[in-house]
């Protein structure tokens, strides 16, 4: 639960302040329409019960996006068939296993019978039904096309997913290859190594400054073990939560962006991800405004989040989308120029759509770019490390045969 300051107008016109306690900002703002009260401004203030990591938040069960997107489908389905929202939930609830997805649909079932609207009450589950998904519902029940909005809907989300497993899936080779190949340097050390040392010991010879620093590395690894299990545990907890807060988050994305190679293919996921997300807002009736908004905080990185903010400012004093967005250097001319026609014909939902499409065409193409010139580069450095580890080991005894045959 977090506190949020709120000015709002009451049923007399009067303007009044407080603080609410709620889940969300829209669970807050049905919270004081409940009390008759118009919110003008709200803010969110600190989270309630006590500070430092929320690990119920941390550790709680996610919905699995492929599982939401077979929810929304079937959903849509019934709709179609003219079953009413609540015995559609009901069939859609009994048919989940047990879980986060099946709880939402129970408690949003419950919500609606007690006389919310479909919106708001998927609003009050907002780990399961984010902003994106909330708004586009209340654009269905408003316009009366749901079952065509949930249909939307879950195509989207079928190809957010297919973006997410490719850029995923590049990845999941060189982690595998890293470490697979970390145990096996691991192994070297600290079982083989020691055993050719009781041999290089044996000869009453000092081995070469090489193998003098494996052999160092070798006894580090099989004396203070602890602390290196301890950094493989610790140092990548500390970067997920670092990469939590604000100053992480917006230091991460910038510096993905900047990445050779892997740069490139998160630049273009993101934008096939914001026209995808600003395409389907807008062809489901949300307004520029809302729909930028909306795509800003959906975006999935702080760059795009922020050049879209700016965006808004701009769009809402009355100036064209493509203007302001023409000055923002993470986006493509191409991007700009197509949405500028957009703007002019009319048809900028159309046009984003196309823009989606062809870059998620590109990610495709670039991922498997990146995962052909990445499958050479972790060969020859992981080969390299072991070529080193290798050379270590032999140089005493090459020392050994010219004492020998100097001899």
């Amino acid at each position: 639960m977090a506190k949020f300051s709120y000015q709002a107008k009451n049923s007399a016109g009067q303007i009044v302040q407080g603080e609410i306690d709620a889940g969300s900002q829209q669970e807050a703002i049905i919270r004081l329409r409940a009390q008759q009260l118009q919110p003008i401004r709200m803010s969110a203030g600190a989270k309630t019960g006590g500070g430092g990591f929320d690990l119920g938040t941390m550790f709680a069960p996610r919905v699995k996006g492929k599982d939401l997107q077979i929810f929304t489908r079937q959903f849509a389905t019934l709709i179609n068939a003219g079953i009413p929202v609540v015995d559609a939930l009901k069939i859609l609830s009994e048919g989940l296993r047990p879980g986060p997805l099946r709880e939402a649909s129970g408690r949003v079932k419950s919500s609606i019978e007690s006389g919310r609207r479909l919106a708001d009450s998927m609003a009050l589950v907002p780990t399961v039904f984010d902003k994106l998904y909330v708004n586009m519902i209340q654009a269905g029940e408003e316009a009366g096309i749901l079952d065509g909005i949930l249909q939307r809907l879950a195509s989207y989300m079928e190809k957010s997913e297919k973006l997410k497993g490719q850029v995923k899936g590049a990845l999941v080779y060189p982690i595998v290859i890293l470490i697979v190949a970390m145990l096996v340097i691991t192994g070297i050390l600290v079982f083989i190594l020691p055993k050719f040392m009781e041999f290089f010991n044996s000869a009453g010879k000092e081995p070469p400054a090489l193998t003098q620093a494996v052999v160092a590395l070798s006894n580090s690894l099989i004396h203070k073990w602890y602390l290196y299990i301890g950094a493989v545990i610790i140092i990548p907890f500390a970067l997920i939560q670092y990469y939590r807060t604000d100053e992480g988050r917006d230091t991460f994305d910038r510096l993905f962006f900047k990445l050779p190679v892997f740069g490139e293919v998160v630049q273009k996921s993101a934008i096939a991800r914001l026209t995808r997300t600003l395409s389907t807002l807008l062809s489901s009736g949300v307004g520029l405004i809302d729909a930028i908004d909306i795509s800003a905080k959906t975006a999935g990185n702080v760059v795009i989040e922020q050049a879209l903010l700016r965006c808004k400012e701009s769009v809402t004093s009355g100036r064209t989308f493509a203007s302001p967005l023409g000055k923002e250097k993470v986006f493509p001319e191409m991007v700009v120029q197509m949405i500028s026609i957009g703007e002019q014909s009319g048809t900028m939902d159309i046009m984003l759509g196309k823009i989606a499409d062809f870059y998620e065409d590109e990610v495709e193409t670039a991922v498997k770019a990146m995962t052909s010139l990445l499958e050479p580069l972790m060969m020859v450095f992981l080969g390299g490390i072991i070529a080193i580890l290798v050379i270590a080991m032999y140089l005493p005894i090459f020392g050994m045969a010219d004492v020998v045959g100097g001899g």
